[in-house]
C-alpha cells in the first residue's frame, strides 16, 4: 500500500499549534540556530579555518551538534594530557598510588646497618624532602643509628632520558624538570635544578638522616639495588586522582611525562616515553576512539610531533563521561572557567563562569580547549598556526564554550 502523504498545510498548522501551546521561555533553541551561533563564535581574524577544527556533542543524546574539520590531525599542545589522563585512569585506576622504597644491602648489627641503603624510585612525581624525612623516621624507629655504607639513588624503573626526543632545547628545566623515576622536589637541590635527579635524591636523604641523628659514613651515589636487598621503609604518593588534578589544572608538563613513563612499565619493562605512548594508543583503541591521524609523541604536548583530532578528543571525553567510575576523577581534574587553574582568568563572567570544565593547550604553534559545559555538552576546539594567534584563538574558544553554556 502506498502511504498517504498529509497535506503540507495540515503539517504546518500542527506545528504552529504546538508552537503556540508551548509556554514562553521553554521553547528549545533549534539545533540549526545553535550551530550558526557556534560557527559565529569561531569567526575571528588571524586564525586560519584550514588549520582549525571544532566539534561539540550533546552528552544527553549523543548527537553531534557542530563540527568543522573534525578529522583534521592537528598539534594539540597540552590537550595531549587528556589522552594520558584517560589512559592512566583506565589502566591504573583513580586510587593508584606510587611507592618509593628504602632498601638495605647488608645486615643490621645492633644499632648499626653494615652496608648500603638504596633509595629506589618508582616514578612518584610528587616525592618531596618531607617524604624522605618520613623514610628516615621509619629507619630510626627500627633502631638504626648508623650506616657504614653509602646512600644509593636507584632510578632504574625508568630509562635515564631527561627530556623527550624532539623537544626544543630550552624546554629542559624551563618547561619540565629532568625526567627520572627518582626525583625529589622536582630535582631542586641546594637551590638549583640538578641534572642528576637520582643523585640529588640520594644526597637529600643523606642530609635528612643526619638531621635525624642517623650517621651515614659513605657518600651519596647512584646505582641499582641488588635483588636480595631488604625493604626497610616505604612511602606512598597521593592518589592518581589527586596527581592528575594538579597535572591538568596547572597543565604541569613534568607530571604528565612521568605518568606516561609510568604507563610504559605496565608491560613489565622499563618505563619509556615510547612504551607509554603505545599504552595510551592501546587504551584509546579499546575505548573505540578513532585513531586516524593520532600520534602520541610525548605526554605533555610540548612535542610538535603530537597529533590529535577533534573527533578523537570528543570520543575520549564521551567515554570518560559515560563511565561512572571514571567520570568523577576525569572531570575533577579539569580547570573550571573563572575559578581555578589555567582557566582562572578566562571566561570569568556568566554564562561560562563555573560551568565550563576544560583542558587548555598552548605552544607557539598550537592553541586548544576541550572539555565539558554544564554537564550537558562535550566540546573540542583546536587551532594551529606558524605561529598561532593566541589572543584570537582563545577568544574563539571562549566564545564557543560560552555559546554552549548559554544554551
Amino acid at each position: 500500500m502506498i502511504p498517504v502523504r498529509r497535506p503540507l498545510v495540515l503539517v504546518a498548522a500542527c506545528l504552529a499549534a504546538l508552537s503556540a501551546a508551548a509556554p514562553a521561555g521553554t521553547r528549545p533553541e533549534p539545533a540549526s540556530s545553535l550551530s550558526v551561533r557556534l560557527a559565529r563564535a569561531l569567526a575571528v581574524p588571524h586564525v586560519a579555518k584550514a588549520m582549525s577544527s571544532a566539534l561539540a556533542l550533546d552528552l544527553e543524546t549523543g548527537k553531534v551538534i557542530f563540527q568543522r574539520n573534525a578529522d583534521l590531525a592537528l598539534v594539540p599542545a597540552s590537550n595531549e594530557k587528556l589522552a594520558v589522563t584517560y589512559a592512566a585512569l583506565t589502566a591504573l585506576g583513580p586510587w593508584f598510588r606510587i611507592e618509593t622504597t628504602l632498601l638495605g644491602q647488608g645486615e643490621l648489627v645492633g644499632p648499626v646497618w653494615r652496608g648500603d641503603l638504596v633509595l629506589k624510585g618508582y616514578g612518584d612525581p610528587t616525592l618531596s624532602t618531607g617524604d624522605l624525612r618520613h623514610l628516615g623516621r621509619q629507619l630510626r624507629a627500627a633502631g638504626i643509628r648508623r650506616v657504614t655504607g653509602r646512600i644509593v639513588g636507584d632510578e632504574s624503573f625508568f630509562d635515564s632520558r631527561r627530556v623527550v626526543r624532539g623537544w626544543k632545547s630550552w624546554y629542559y628545566v624551563n618547561e619540565s624538570a629532568p625526567l627520572s623515576a627518582l626525583t625529589v622536589d622536582r630535582a631542586l637541590y641546594h637551590g638549583r635544578v640538578s641534572r642528576d635527579p637520582a643523585l640529588a635524591a640520594a644526597g637529600t636523604l643523606r642530609a635528612e638522616l643526619r638531621r635525624l641523628h642517623v650517621r651515614v659514613m659513605g657518600p651519596a651515589v647512584t646505582g641499582r639495588a641488588q635483588r636480595d636487598a631488604l625493604p626497610l621503609a616505604s612511602t606512598l604518593s597521593p592518589s592518581l586522582e589527586e596527581i592528575l588534578r594538579f597535572m591538568n589544572r596547572e597543565s604541569d608538563n613534568f607530571t604528565s611525562e612521568i605518568i606516561l613513563k609510568q604507563l610504559g612499565t605496565l608491560d613489565g619493562k622499563r618505563g619509556t616515553t615510547a612504551r607509554g605512548g603505545r599504552v595510551v594508543r592501546r587504551a584509546l583503541a579499546e575505548a573505540g576512539v578513532p585513531l586516524a591521524g593520532v600520534r602520541i609523541a610525548d605526554g605533555s604536548g610540548l612535542s610538535s610531533g603530537n597529533r590529535l583530532t577533534a573527533r578523537a578528543l570528543i570520543a575520549m571525553l564521551q567515554n570518560a563521561w559515560t563511565d561512572g567510575e571514571l567520570r568523577p576523577a576525569f572531570v575533577r581534574s579539569l580547570a573550571v572557567a573563572g575559578r581555578n587553574g589555567t582557566l582562572e582568568d578566562r571566561m570569568r563572567r556568566r554564562p561560562a563562569a563555573g560551568r565550563v570544565a576544560a583542558k587548555t593547550g598552548t605552544t607557539s604553534i598550537a592553541s586548544a580547549l576541550s572539555g565539558f559545559v554544564a554537564k550537558r555538552f562535550a566540546f573540542a576546539v583546536l587551532h594551529n598556526g606558524r605561529p598561532v594567534s593566541h589572543f584570537w584563538a582563545r577568544r574563539a574558544q571562549d566564545r564557543f564554550a560560552a555559546v554552549l553554556a548559554a544554551h
